[in-house]
């Protein structure tokens, strides 16, 4: 039988740890399975909300989120995983995650699309460690059998959200933040 020691149980941990770390998924199924979520988004955004083929040709690229899940008990958080195209194709992977906390109970799962309306957003958010959506965003949330349009949307906002396909039901007042991280799948 073998006698353990501190040091040979911290090794063993680092170690582990450093391995842990070093699995980044490449040449996993990964990418592929976000990306054929993210066509499959983009095609339902389209067809329920056509205006929004408008806005995303007059955009400087889209980072979609096909599937954000949401969960709060007084303090919640949000997790979800997309692409970045640019002129229809995937530049990047990201991945969203929002912490909230105050008045709050239930969960709820949505697509979420952001259009970069001008080069400079892009830019800002393609350099950024971890990009924080805030006041810069526009928010449009359509509701049952709204049309959504380009025009209806202010057109100098630089970036544009949309927010739809949500199922569940959370209720509440919090205060939350929501930021995006480049992933490797």
């Amino acid at each position: 039988m073998t006698d353990w020691t501190r040091r040979g149980v911290f090794t063993s941990l680092a170690a582990g740890a450093l391995l842990a770390g070093c699995n980044n998924g490449v040449g996993s199924q990964g990418p592929a399975r976000i990306d054929a979520r993210v066509d499959t988004t983009l095609q339902s955004l389209y067809r329920q909300y056509p205006g929004t083929q408008d806005l995303a040709g007059k955009s400087a690229g889209i980072l979609v989120m096909p599937l954000v899940t949401e969960a709060g008990l007084g303090i919640g958080g949000a997790y979800g995983r997309g692409a970045l195209r640019v002129n229809g194709a995937t530049v990047d992977y990201y991945s969203t995650t929002r912490a909230s906390a105050g008045l709050q109970i239930g969960a709820q799962q949505y697509a979420h699309v952001l259009f970069f309306m001008t080069n400079d957003a892009l830019m800002n958010f393609r350099r950024s460690p971890g990009w924080t959506g805030g006041a810069n965003v526009e928010y449009a949330i359509p509701e049952g059998g709204e049309t959504l349009a380009a025009e209806t949307l202010t057109s100098t906002s630089p970036v544009i959200a949309v927010i739809f396909g949500q199922s569940g039901l959370r209720a509440g007042a919090t205060l939350e933040g929501t930021k995006y991280t480049r992933i490797i799948p």
